[in-house]
């Protein structure tokens, strides 16, 4: 008898092993079907629950090639940059160097803001909850007359809600002139080194010359690798999903802020009320804290971001109530309609608002 019990605690034992295995093979085949069926060519995926992560890498670094997709690519994380100079500012604020509410020019003269006397009342906090006014670009920010182009506020400070990336340029350049360090530097101090985020960078490293992925355009087609010379917090991040998802669960957990700051990522600002729709109404599942989008969703309160470079896309989403986050990066213009469909295959069928709030 005491045989056949260890026999069947035997067969039971792995019987749980193997079932996260075999879950994981279904959701790899299911994953590359859906690359297919939408035409990118590679993603990293990262997913973790309960201290438990699965990791995904599938497809071709380069279309037309033998290049796979390794946990060791190199992809372009676009805006999810933005994220990680917010997760900066928090440290930095709790150091009491940044005060959130401080106008930003009272630290920093940007010359490029000189005839907007408006722009005077900018603070971090308008910055990170995308209410500066000021627009996304005011040129395209890969051309070399960007950098001295004149910058003109679109919207008055803190009346709506406006994506901006040159807002976090100018928090960017704010923090390098109170700390007196550039970008790389500071987000190796304050994040990559105490999370371990070994495989990330604002700039280009020798080291990815051999992994680094191509983008793609929607026809497939690969376009090129950047190689960034300057570090830009509005795009120029280079990281993995294995490496950023590292940084998502740092935000989730509030780790490395004080619990009241570690709040401002999970509370909302503002609700995300967009100035080039006055009349719309307001989504009420939809709201943003300071560097994230907040979702109301089927699993409960979350957190999310995307990134964009046009041939690169990427997205996470977070649920602090249960410490459970999904990263993916791809390397293709198409990339973000995946995103549905992986959260429901990951999460289950729900309501996850944040893409279709995306695509308004």
């Amino acid at each position: 008898m005491l045989y056949f019990r260890c026999f069947r605690l035997k067969a039971l034992l792995t019987l749980i092993f193997l079932l996260p295995a075999a879950l994981g093979l279904a959701q790899q085949a299911e994953l590359t079907a859906l690359l297919k069926k939408e035409q990118v060519p590679g993603m990293q995926l990262v997913y973790t629950k309960k201290g438990e992560t699965l990791r995904y890498s599938l497809g071709l670094a380069k279309a037309g090639t033998t290049q796979v997709v390794t946990a060791a690519t190199t992809f372009q994380a676009a805006s999810l940059g933005k994220v990680v100079l917010a997760y900066t500012a928090l440290r930095l604020h709790d150091q009491g160097l940044l005060n959130l509410d401080k106008p930003l020019q009272a630290y920093y003269t940007e010359p490029r803001l000189r005839t907007q006397p408006r722009a005077a009342t900018i603070t971090a906090r308008m910055v990170l909850t995308h209410t500066s006014g000021l627009p996304n670009w005011a040129e395209n920010p890969l051309e070399a007359s960007w950098k001295t182009s004149a910058l003109e506020l679109k919207y008055a400070p803190d009346s709506c809600w406006n994506y901006s990336g040159e807002g976090f340029v100018l928090l960017q350049k704010t923090l390098e002139h109170i700390t007196g360090k550039p970008l790389q530097a500071l987000a190796q101090q304050e994040v990559f080194r105490p999370l371990g985020m070994r495989n990330s960078s604002y700039i280009w490293r020798s080291a990815f010359d051999k992994d680094a992925s191509f983008g793609h355009d929607d026809a497939d087609k690969p376009t090129e690798i950047r190689r960034f010379q300057e570090a830009n917090a509005g795009f120029s991040l280079l990281t993995t999903a294995t490496d950023y998802s590292r940084f998502v669960q740092a935000l989730v957990k509030g780790q490395g802020l004080k619990p009241s700051t570690a709040q401002l990522l999970r509370m909302p600002a503002n609700a995300a009320e967009r100035c080039a729709k006055p009349t719309s109404t307001t989504d009420p599942f939809i709201a943003w804290a300071y560097g994230v989008g907040l979702a109301t969703t089927s699993r409960g309160p979350a957190l999310w971001h995307w990134g964009d470079n046009g041939d690169f896309k990427g997205f996470f989403i977070a649920f602090p109530n249960t410490q459970e986050s999904l990263v993916f990066f791809t390397n293709s213009a198409n990339g973000l309609h995946i995103t549905d469909a992986v959260l429901q295959l990951f999460f289950g069928p729900g309501q996850y608002r944040a893409i279709q709030w995306l695509a308004e």
